[in-house]
């Protein structure tokens, strides 16, 4: 599956423009930006499947890096400071990693 089964490619293009220079990256915005904020919960689940690269059932700092790449291989990475605050925002358990749950909080919120 990808994201643009999802998520529209023009929206997702939209959003990847948005945050194109280095700490641009707000993942609210580009939630909002690429419409994954007005999907429903089973759409955000798939998107967080896609996104757990590893399949661990978590988003991983590692994996957290290359956020954007999943969305559009030619994507830049994110920055250590944009990967931290991507993880302190959404790690309500503070265990180093974004579950499900915990993306699907982020996103609707």
């Amino acid at each position: 599956m990808s994201l643009t089964s999802v998520l529209s490619a023009n929206a997702i293009d939209a959003a990847l423009k948005d945050c194109q220079a280095p700490d641009s990256f707000c993942p609210k915005r580009f939630f909002k930006m690429c419409g994954l904020s007005d999907k429903s919960s089973q759409d955000v689940k798939k998107v967080f499947e896609i996104l757990d690269n590893d399949a661990s059932g978590f988003i991983e700092e590692e994996e957290l890096k290359f956020f954007l790449q999943r969305f559009s291989p030619g994507a830049r990475v994110l920055t250590d400071k944009e990967t931290q605050g991507f993880l302190k925002a959404a790690d309500d358990d503070s265990d180093g990693k974004i579950g499900v749950e915990e993306f699907q909080h982020m996103v609707s919120s």
